[in-house]
């Protein structure tokens, strides 16, 4: 019986010993071998467009004169590790394509204008985005999990929009859709 028992505290030594050199084969964004889709090595902190990659973080120009935008993302959506070993930031976390991944992603935009009356309006968007779980339908454009509860509108193939806020001071836009609360939800 101490045989047995012997044997089996061998076994899990070796397989926590197994695993801890696994997760040690990822190379990280310290470590100046990873590359951005520009092939540029990604370092940490802001570069000079706005990315964090390491803290999953944007926050620049939305890409029109005065527009703002802060993104935040899941590690499932975009890493800050290279687990695959192919020298960029790992998607979805070991799943073939985002679906099932747990992946989420939030955007906030705004900006300022002068309105047709010369009134300095303020508009301010965020949006709430997830990968959808497994088995997951769309029927009219709208994810359903397998259950059949309303997960939210599709965007990009693979996710759903589960809360989207807009407003506008000078009342052109003003709406809120809370689809899903949270993002732990899929």
């Amino acid at each position: 019986m101490k045989k047995l028992v012997v044997l089996a505290m061998v076994f899990l030594v070796v397989l926590a010993m197994s695993v801890a050199a696994k997760k040690d084969t990822c190379t990280t964004i310290q470590s100046g071998e990873l590359v951005n889709s520009l092939n540029e090595t990604i370092t940490t902190g802001y570069n000079d467009f706005g990315y964090n990659y390491q803290a999953h973080l944007y926050n620049g120009d939305y890409g029109y004169p005065g527009w703002q935008l802060v993104m935040k993302w899941s590690d499932s959506w975009l890493s800050n590790k290279d687990c695959n070993n192919d020298g960029e930031l790992d998607r979805h976390l070991g799943y073939t394509t985002y679906i099932g991944s747990g992946a989420w992603l939030t955007n906030h935009w705004m900006n300022e204008y002068v309105n047709v009356d010369n009134v300095t309006c303020y508009y301010d968007e965020f949006i709430k985005i997830v990968a959808v779980p497994f088995n997951s339908s769309v029927i009219n454009n709208t994810w359903y999990d397998v259950e059949g509860v309303r997960i939210g509108a599709v965007i990009w193939g693979q996710f759903a929009i589960i809360q989207e806020n807009i407003y506008d001071s000078c009342g052109t836009t003003s709406e809120m859709h809370e689809r899903m609360p949270g993002l732990g939800n899929w």
